[in-house]
């Protein structure tokens, strides 16, 4: 049975959820706030956690209710129609928002086509990036290394970290509007 680690979940989990977001809210600062939140509420319902499911299914979980919350609230009326629709028709169950969320294995030549294009675009604007913004965000988001390792082998703390990756992802949307969408 896993047992929580609040004090971890920033390292461990704050990149995947920022992932996860993101693309369902299209917003950061939305995101961002939205994680803020998740890890609140893990926090305040910890007593909740039955270590069945890993931690991290668990704050997705916990996530994936706070998104829904916010076109909830967002959309209100349209929210509830669209966000809300579950269904059942014999033993199959489901709901619109996973429903609607794209299939990584129906992809067709077109989707390949684009996705190779974003990845060149992708890799262009980290070349494009101050040495030290671009290090750091590579090797914190796309090799996934530690923060306390990344911390002192830059001499900063978690907060500078944190600074320097939002300002990275920040240039990279900046760099990827300008080469990539139009």
């Amino acid at each position: 049975m896993e047992v929580l680690n609040p004090s971890k979940w920033v390292d461990n989990y704050a990149d995947y959820l920022y992932n996860y977001t993101i693309v369902r809210v299209n917003d950061a600062v939305i995101a961002q706030d939205l994680i803020s939140e998740t890890f609140l509420a893990g926090l305040r319902s910890k007593h909740n956690f039955k270590g069945e499911a890993s931690e991290r299914t668990w704050l997705i979980s916990i996530l994936k209710r706070k998104i829904i919350d916010y076109y909830r609230k967002k959309n209100s009326n349209k929210g509830r129609a669209e966000v809300l629709v579950s269904y059942k028709s014999g033993d199959i169950e489901g709901n619109w928002l996973e429903e609607n969320a794209a299939d990584l294995f129906d992809r067709t030549a077109e989707d390949r086509m684009e996705n190779n294009e974003l990845g060149l675009a992708i890799i262009k604007c980290l070349n494009k990036l101050p040495v030290k913004q671009g290090e750091i965000f590579k090797k914190k988001t796309i090799e996934n290394q530690d923060t306390d390792v990344l911390c002192k082998e830059y001499n900063i703390t978690p907060s500078n970290l944190w600074v320097i990756i939002h300002r990275a992802r920040k240039n990279l949307m900046e760099c990827l509007e300008k080469n990539w969408y139009n």
